[in-house]
């Protein structure tokens, strides 16, 4: 069991008041680095270095080291409990897995960091709910959108979601309205183009659009 199931971690609020999550895959170190200047300079702060990321470990760390508490700073697609282990000596404050696997979720939930691990049915969100996971990554969030989170919402009012796939600018007040603690934005922030050729002014576009998006969300 998580030791932390009956207590509100101290990220989530800082999370929440992030709001939009950018999940970076890169091809390479310096093409990490370089997304990371460009969100960061766009106001971006919660970024997740993914492990499809080539020495992604190495790309936390040199975050950290450059960004501080600036930066929310998180590690993702987490399959493996060694990955778990380099991301936290990394400076990795959140952890994210694609889905439930019991030997990485012991090892999430035992590091104490922030634990999003995916979940996509009714099954897969009561069982993380009862292991104490921190959020329930609701992924592929693009295959039923935000109706089918509202519909989990229901029987699961006290889980936190936290969508990832299918979010984009436009519908990123549809996915709040439906509950979404946060979002997680991927190929729609972070396009795998713009990330490849180090292309600073796609992705500090569209990093912008998606922050006056939230903006316009929160004053309504």
């Amino acid at each position: 069991m998580n030791p932390h199931v009956t207590q509100t971690h101290p990220l989530r609020s800082a999370l929440h008041r992030a709001g939009v999550i950018a999940t970076l895959r890169a091809p390479s170190d310096d093409a990490a680095f370089t997304a990371v200047d460009a969100l960061v300079e766009a106001g971006i702060h919660a970024i997740e270095v993914t492990y499809t990321t080539p020495h992604a470990g190495r790309v936390i760390a040199g975050v950290a080291q450059r960004f501080g508490a600036e930066v929310l700073l998180g590690a993702g697609t987490l399959t493996e409990p060694q990955q778990v282990v380099e991301a936290v000596a990394s400076g990795a404050q959140f952890l994210v897995s694609p889905g439930y696997e019991e030997e990485v979720a012991d090892s999430i939930f035992e590091s104490g960091s922030f634990s999003m691990i995916g979940g996509y049915t009714a099954t897969e969100v009561q069982q993380l709910k009862r292991r104490g996971a921190d959020a329930v990554k609701f992924f592929p969030g693009s295959i039923g959108g935000p109706a089918a989170l509202r519909a989990l919402r229901a029987p699961f009012p006290n889980v936190d979601f936290i969508p990832t796939g299918g979010v984009n600018a436009d519908n990123l007040r549809e996915w709040f309205d439906a509950g979404a603690l946060a979002v997680g934005a991927g190929s729609e922030l972070l396009p795998a183009a713009a990330v490849r050729d180090g292309d600073r002014v796609t992705i500090n576009r569209r990093a912008r659009g998606f922050l006056d998006a939230l903006r316009t969300v929160r004053n309504a």
